[in-house]
């Protein structure tokens, strides 16, 4: 075991980060696990603290496999695997159908945890995508794609675990940089590497949410606006 809990990592993870506390930083946190992680590196950085909301496209027979994902926003993001869905023979229906069934449980969670909260401005502004670990990496590309197009100074990729092929990937294709505690080649389940890693509720995620700085109204957009 490496972390004791999400919280423990989450400042483990932001003694590394402290060389972005003067640059007004936003973490961007993928819920549910990725909240507990983020909260604490907002905490240690002064940084406002957001949230990205990516679904995971799995194969209709192995749905923890990723096949894709995707986030919300004006202009939805989607990644898709394609020569894995080949490789499977994954029906194009299936995916379609997956997508817009995963953009619907998005929106479901967008009204429970942002209802009444504003979206934090990350244009020309350090940008901090976090969440509890990386394993294919397909919802963190979709993440990093989706928060690039909100134009930020620079985009960080931050998590405490992650396989090193798929961190290199990430950073060579979608972040400017990338801070990982742990990049063990044989990962297996996230999970292993930490003492208590529970099913996150909603309810923790908007505790953790309430609980964090708010934006200033100068610094933050209404979201769908």
């Amino acid at each position: 075991m490496k972390f004791a809990d999400r919280g423990e990592a989450g400042r483990r993870l932001a003694d590394k980060l402290l060389h972005l506390k003067d640059r007004q930083p936003v973490v961007l946190a993928l819920p549910r696990g990725g909240v507990a992680v983020g909260f604490e590196i907002a905490r240690a950085l002064d940084g406002a603290l957001d949230i990205v909301l990516v679904r995971k496209i799995g194969v209709p027979w192995q749905p923890e496999l990723a096949l894709g994902a995707v986030t919300d926003g004006d202009r939805p993001a989607t990644f898709i695997d394609w020569d894995l869905a080949t490789s499977l023979a994954v029906p194009d229906g299936y995916i379609e159908e997956e997508t817009t069934r995963q953009l619907e449980e998005i929106e479901r969670r967008r009204k429970s945890y942002c209802e009444g909260r504003p979206a934090v401005e990350i244009a020309d502004r350090t940008a901090i995508v976090v969440d509890d670990g990386i394993a294919t990496g397909a919802t963190m590309r979709v993440a990093l794609q989706a928060m690039r197009r909100r134009a930020p100074a620079r985009l960080v990729l931050a998590v405490p675990i992650a396989p090193p092929d798929t961190l290199a990937r990430l950073l060579e294709e979608a972040a400017d940089e990338a801070v990982c505690l742990e990049t063990p080649a044989g990962l297996g389940a996230i999970g292993y590497y930490y003492r208590d890693f529970h099913q996150m509720s909603d309810t923790e995620v908007t505790d953790l949410l309430a609980r964090a700085p708010r934006p200033t109204a100068n610094k933050a957009a209404h979201r769908g606006s």
